[in-house]
């Protein structure tokens, strides 16, 4: 079950865009997440997380991607699922070479 979430998609979107948008202008760039923060009345650190990621979305700060990240949460929930199963077919071929070592009566 996934964890509510306080603020909307739509307004973390556009404060999010904002945001980069203050941070472009050097005049600004200064506290631009603080001062938008608390007039839009979202935590700072909500806010930086988003920009972080925003950034990185778009190739202009280095990490993994909001795409990646998901691909390889997938990719290792297919992974989890995929151990058993060839557990049970290592076992069952073992068990099924053992019957053809043995002689015939």
């Amino acid at each position: 079950m996934a964890a509510l979430r306080r603020y909307p998609d739509e307004l973390r979107e556009r404060v999010t865009r904002l945001c980069v948008e203050a941070r472009k202008d050097p005049a600004g760039r200064s506290g631009a997440i603080r001062r938008i923060a608390e007039q839009l009345d979202v935590h700072p650190e909500a806010l930086r997380g988003w920009v972080r990621q925003a950034e990185t979305d778009d190739g202009s700060r280095a990490g993994t991607t909001s795409a990646d990240a998901d691909r390889i949460a997938e990719l290792e929930r297919e992974n989890r699922e995929l151990r058993p199963a060839n557990a049970i077919l290592r076992s069952a071929s073992a068990f099924f070479a053992a019957e053809l070592d043995r002689p015939l009566r």
